[in-house]
């Protein structure tokens, strides 16, 4: 285990360009023999979307785009993952270089700009994993140069139906132009009828897999006002806020901060546990939340969950402090419950306000 520390973090992953790095880490997972998935202490059980998670802490997509690796990630203690963004037809992403660390600031840009296999490798994939248990959801997308975006969607949830425990409509990447404009009240109608239409017409064979919405994390209030009351009249399951933002802290000390592409990391975390909050206000209980962005210990992990999540992931701040994190934090967070006697849907929401705060 301590080698597949230093594969992930430093200094040998640093030695290398981020996105080789990532590759090298991903071949670790694949190839490096692994303990066995830790028992998670019950107190960190939670329902969320009809599915039993043993711990709240996700891996976020991004990392394992074509579902190489799934269970590997489970074994290091992660209580559910997600891969992707799948888009239907291969793509090759953005021009490289495009994914950059910023070091001084623990954080990361990218602008892969949905580099993906396609269905069919992700799909054979996931198949060849059945019945091997743990929670993996599928984050689906559109092709850059489709002429159906939404058709995309519903094409995926209809493609992943037998190996998805959920799914995850991706509309918040800053890195597919056009893209974010599927988050207008109108245009995400028409989006969630369709994918939810196709969720149900797979329902009967392959059981009802619940349709979560992820959104960006910089949105103006009116944004998020009809955001979030087109997924209520549409009954999604639940929502993740939020994505990488395109906004750039005036704190930021890393040279290549100005890279164009989404923020992620230690930054993002005030911005999106406000837009996490003022979510969960404004849902009224309706559905879940996930909560994404900035975690990089138990204690911002805690305060996601008091802002209005049910559920956590994470990704960046795997670059910096490497996969013993995902442990940490879950300890931190059974600790934190038991010195107040209390389970994770007691804390959930408690200062939503607080946080919402100026929103």
């Amino acid at each position: 285990m301590t080698g597949l520390v230093n594969l992930f973090a430093r200094p040998l992953l640093f030695a290398m360009e981020p996105e080789q790095a990532h590759g090298a880490s991903i071949a670790a997972l694949k190839y490096l023999p692994l303990p066995a998935a830790p028992t998670h202490d019950p107190v960190l059980a939670i329902e969320a979307f009809g599915l039993k998670f043993p711990a709240p802490l996700g891996m976020a997509p991004g990392y394992d785009k074509g579902g190489e690796v799934p269970d590997a990630l489970l074994r290091l203690g992660f209580g559910s993952v997600e891969v992707g963004t799948i888009t239907p037809l291969p793509q090759p992403g953005n021009p490289k270089p495009r994914l950059f660390r910023l070091v001084e600031d623990h954080a990361v840009i990218n602008r892969l700009g949905f580099n993906s296999e396609g269905h069919d490798i992700p799909h054979a994939r996931l198949a060849a994993r059945k019945g091997r248990g743990g929670i993996v959801g599928v984050n689906v997308g559109a092709n850059k140069e489709s002429a159906d975006r939404a058709g995309d969607y519903a094409k995926g949830i209809l493609a992943f139906a037998d190996v998805a425990d959920y799914f995850t409509i991706n509309i918040s990447s800053p890195n597919t132009p056009g893209l974010r404009d599927l988050q207008q009240a109108a245009a995400l109608d028409d989006l969630l009828a369709r994918a939810i239409s196709a969720r149900d017409e797979m329902a009967e064979r392959h059981g009802r897999k619940p349709v979560l919405l992820k959104i960006a994390p910089d949105l103006t209030p009116g944004d998020l006002d009809d955001i979030v009351r087109v997924a209520r009249n549409r009954k999604v399951d639940g929502m993740i806020i939020g994505n990488t933002t395109i906004l750039r802290p005036a704190t930021l000390r890393s040279s290549q901060a100005q890279e164009a592409g989404g923020l992620s990391g230690r930054p993002l975390f005030e911005l999106s546990t406000k837009m996490l909050a003022a979510t969960y206000l404004r849902v009224e209980g309706q559905f879940p939340l996930v909560g994404v962005g900035g975690i990089d210990g138990w204690e911002t992990a805690f305060a996601k969950l008091e802002a209005g999540a049910s559920l956590l992931q994470i990704y960046s701040v795997l670059v910096f402090e490497g996969p013993a994190l995902v442990g940490a934090i879950h300890d931190g967070i059974a600790r934190e419950l038991k010195k107040r006697g209390a389970k994770i849907a007691d804390v959930v929401g408690t200062r939503a306000a607080h946080y919402a705060a100026g929103f």
